[in-house]
């Protein structure tokens, strides 16, 4: 099963290869048969070092061609990949030691730094009980024949939103379905191209932006994330040429925010087919005012894709298959129980009315294939009907065998087979609609009550704005307990904010809120880190934070 995933190395298509945006604005192109030879003789390399089919070999690098000449050596070479982002915002010693705890899981026979990474890579080598030195790229006299395998084709280490990192084990058979899958939902074509802007040391960016568009051998276009927060502009210039892309929701808002029209004069975007959206809860508002800054030159609501999916199920579960505009609904949040029926009080398709909507509305993520079955069960595991609220279980063969090294989930687990993922959803007129993590909500007078959902209602109650606003359940002194994080110093909005939340959830909940700059915490993904919070607030070790009595 590894040979589709590994057969570009031995046949690269001629034309095409992989444009690498540089820091000038420019782009570095180089063919897909380059490539192949570096990464073979770099798997030479590798061999020489002691390699073997199987092994384990952590990837610590910055996106360059380095990077992506070494993770396909490390394939050419039969073992198993494990990339570990580069520091983003974190100090020294915070990512040393996160590095360190997925060394000390991973266990693996080699560690690949970047100069300029080593002595991060070495100083979590020692602290992980790791001996030798971080290896730095090389490539070998002669190019390597592609060897055998084994079993696991990489290991995902989840981006730690609740807890410590998890290596989710990826068998050569789950990728290689999913990906097929993502050819299939994108409708990638012989002579398409993609691009992105993703970081490759997660799931969406690496399988969906990375791997799909590479084992198809169609053209990638590939920036870093801070060439985009810099020039999103130059982002949506991309595809002028590019047919397809994924990102998660705020990278659309954060550009129909920061570009204006005369940015992309002269750019035709009618040949934009497929801009998956994901990651996190969507918003319509940002979907509609990102449509509304390209439509004039050609982009179509239709091109988006909403999409569901997880590390766990290799990366994609379900995504709209059909060419039409986006569904949105606004549950009833008092119908928001366990195995109940879930109230939808409005419904629309992408438009006009989704600009301004307020908190609250959920955006359909299509019906998954027949091979990939999706259900929703409620608290004792029974399968749930049409328009009731459960737990959303997955099988089919992007589902992995599990973690790695004994690893267990909190709100995600595995059995029989299937992936019990922890998210909160319900099937409504033909689409699957994803409330969000059932770790990451209260049980308030018997139903459910999801943070994202307090988080837009806050953001705009308090005129901060999304994105400055994180709510964590947490427990409380005999009540349910919230804690709210804002990143401000002003207090102004407080005690609104408390009246709103005495009057959704009623007096049952106690509220921490918590005030200071710089306070969230984020994942790789971009993803709020909620417990991690929480857990740093308690321990006194939340730099800047101050609890409002």
């Amino acid at each position: 099963m590894a040979s589709a995933l590994r057969d570009w190395m031995t046949t690269p298509a001629a034309g095409r290869g992989i444009y690498l945006a540089d820091d000038d604005g420019g782009w570095e192109f180089r063919e897909y048969g380059e490539l192949a030879a570096a990464a073979r003789r770099t798997a030479g390399a590798l061999i020489e070092e002691g390699v073997q089919p199987g092994d384990v070999v952590c990837v610590v690098l910055p996106t360059d061609f380095t990077c992506i000449e070494t993770y396909f050596a490390v394939w050419a070479a039969g073992a198993t990949v494990c990339l570990i982002t580069p520091p983003l915002f974190q100090d020294g010693d915070e990512y040393v030691a996160h590095v360190a705890a997925i060394l000390r899981q991973a266990a693996p026979v080699l560690v690949v730094a970047s100069k300029s990474l080593a002595e991060y890579a070495g100083r979590a080598m020692d602290q992980a009980g790791l001996s030798g030195e971080p290896w730095l790229p090389r490539q070998g006299a002669e190019i390597a024949e592609l060897g055998s395998t084994g079993e696991l084709a990489l290991l995902q280490f989840t981006s730690g939103s609740s807890g410590a990192p998890r290596g989710v084990m990826v068998t050569w058979e789950n990728l290689e379905a999913n990906c097929e899958m993502i050819s299939r939902a994108a409708g990638f074509v012989g002579d398409d191209s993609a691009a992105s802007w993703l970081p490759l040391y997660h799931d969406m960016g690496l399988i969906g932006c990375f791997l799909t568009p590479i084992s198809l051998q169609v053209s990638l276009r590939l920036m870093r994330p801070d060439h985009f927060i810099r020039d999103p502009a130059r982002w949506i210039r991309c595809f002028g040429e590019a047919s397809h892309t994924a990102a998660p929701p705020f990278a659309y808002a954060f550009a129909a925010r920061r570009v204006k029209p005369e940015q992309l004069e002269g750019v035709d975007l009618s040949g934009w087919r497929t801009a998956i959206v994901g990651a996190e809860p969507i918003d319509p508002h940002a979907l509609e005012s990102f449509a509304r800054l390209v439509e004039p030159f050609g982009f179509s609501r239709t091109a988006f894709k909403a999409a569901y999916g997880m590390a766990e199920t290799t990366l994609l579960v379900t995504m709209d298959w059909e060419r039409r505009d986006p569904l949105t609904v606004r549950p009833d949040p008092e119908s928001l129980a366990f195995g109940e029926p879930v109230r939808v009080l409005e419904e629309h398709t992408l438009g006009a009315s989704s600009l301004g909507a307020k908190a609250g509305w959920v955006v359909g993520c299509g019906m998954p294939e027949a091979r990939v079955p999706v259900v929703v069960v409620d608290d004792d595991g029974r399968e749930l009907g049409e328009g009731l609220l459960g737990e959303i279980v997955v099988g089919g063969p992007s589902v992995c065998p599990g973690y790695y090294a004994g690893a267990e989930g909190r709100s995600t687990r595995f059995a029989d087979g299937l992936v019990y993922t922890g998210d909160a959803g319900f099937f409504y007129s033909g689409q699957w609609f994803v409330l969000g993590r059932m770790g990451d909500s209260i049980k308030v007078r018997g139903r459910s009550v999801y943070v994202e959902d307090l988080e837009a209602k806050i953001a705009e109650a308090s005129g901060l704005g999304k994105g400055r606003i994180v709510v964590v359940g947490v427990p409380g002194a005999g009540k349910k307990g919230l804690a709210l994080f804002a990143e401000t110093r002003d207090e102004a909005w407080v005690g609104d904010v408390r009246e709103m939340l005495r009057r959704r959830l009623g007096g049952d909940v106690e509220l921490t809120v918590v005030v200071g700059a710089g306070l969230i915490q984020r994942t790789s993904s971009g993803k709020p880190r909620r417990r991690y919070m929480w857990e740093r607030l308690r321990a006194g070790q939340l730099d800047g934070a101050r609890v409002l009595s």
